[in-house]
């Protein structure tokens, strides 16, 4: 009898314990353990962190950090971290927040407008995803990458289109660039491309005077006028004669580090320079500028009329007043540079 009396002991507390244990891995697994009010909030784990990384940032959103270590010990995630941006929705329980970090990488969006240099596009970049600014102006730079897509230090700009773009937080450096060329070559679709053909521009050429128009005007209305009178000068073999090429040509001097130039002078149409549309005939080498998508259209979709100049009209900023004979067009010219003067603006 006694025998009987301690072998149900023993088996009443091994319920106990099993109940116990059963109690403490359910709440474990699935009470929830979120300590946020949000809907959501999201962790960026990078390629290199460890667990104590990750828990370092799990920290602060968790009620019970110590069941979660648990768990994620028995799951086996503390030596199976992944990198990439994870979202833990408010409610959730230690199983579904170690599902999320496992295999949810969720993407963010990316964007950039009108960087006009690889450092600043890179530097833009580098704070939207994990790459640093460094291996992103290198991957973008790499000189076999460039002769192998048929682009040059000149060209390779032109290759990333302003826009905003779905990629996952961590991206490498050449994965960004990968993705850029493959929305690049999306964007030359048949259509632009054939209509790229049928004006005799390059798609490099293209996006160069898709840069010029860009710097002379940011009205979406009004790039197809403009690049029309570019075209129009080209067909008849006159200079371009584009000023925005001048300032470009200006600041890659020494004398004009760190200035601004707001009017173009006779002495900046003397620059010994292959982006001096004045004195080259056709197209500079490459783009002057980032062109928004609008200035490339406005190239392939270019306005057919009998302009050859135009100027800024000191009435209604942003825009020009065009001309079909150089008479016409040093009236209207005389007119803005007078504005000008009136505000002091002499250089």
């Amino acid at each position: 009898m006694y025998i009987k009396k301690i072998l149900l002991a023993i088996v009443l507390l091994g319920l106990v314990v099993a109940a116990y244990f059963s109690y403490y891995i359910y709440g474990t697994m699935f009470n929830p353990n979120t300590a946020f009010n949000n809907d959501n909030a999201y962790i960026y784990i990078k390629s290199t962190d460890s667990y104590n990384d990750v828990r370092e940032q799990l920290e602060p959103l968790l009620l019970d950090i110590e069941k979660f270590d648990a768990l994620a010990k028995q799951k086996k995630y503390t030596s199976n971290i992944k990198s990439g941006r994870f979202a833990i929705r408010k409610g959730m329980n230690n199983n579904d927040i170690i599902n999320s970090i496992r295999s949810k990488n969720t993407p963010i969006k990316v964007s950039f407008n009108n960087q006009d240099t690889f450092e600043k596009l890179a530097g833009r970049i580098a704070i939207q995803i994990e790459a640093d600014s460094i291996s992103i102006l290198n991957a973008m730079q790499d000189i076999d990458f460039l002769s192998k897509n048929k682009f040059n230090e000149a060209t390779a700009l032109g290759m990333y289109l302003p826009n905003s773009y779905e990629l996952y937080w961590n991206t490498s450096a050449e994965g960004f660039r990968s993705k850029m060329l493959k929305e690049y070559n999306r964007f030359w679709n048949t259509s632009r491309t054939e209509k790229a053909k049928s004006i005799g521009l390059s798609q490099n050429e293209v996006i160069a005077l898709a840069s010029i128009v860009y710097e002379e005007s940011k009205q979406a209305n009004e790039q197809p006028r403009i690049a029309g009178v570019y075209m129009n000068r080209i067909r008849i073999g006159m200079p371009l004669q584009a000023d925005p090429t001048l300032k470009f040509a200006a600041y890659k001097l020494p004398k004009y580090k760190n200035t601004v130039i707001k009017r173009v002078l006779n002495i900046h149409k003397e620059i010994n320079s292959p982006y001096n549309t004045y004195k080259n005939l056709g197209l500079p080498p490459g783009l002057i500028a980032m062109p928004d998508i609008s200035a490339i259209d406005a190239v392939l979709n270019f306005e057919k009329h009998k302009y050859l100049y135009f100027a800024a009209d000191a009435k209604h900023f942003g825009f020009h007043k065009f001309a079909k004979t150089l008479s016409q067009h040093n009236v209207n010219a005389r007119s803005y540079h007078r504005y000008l003067s009136s505000q002091g603006i002499n250089k």
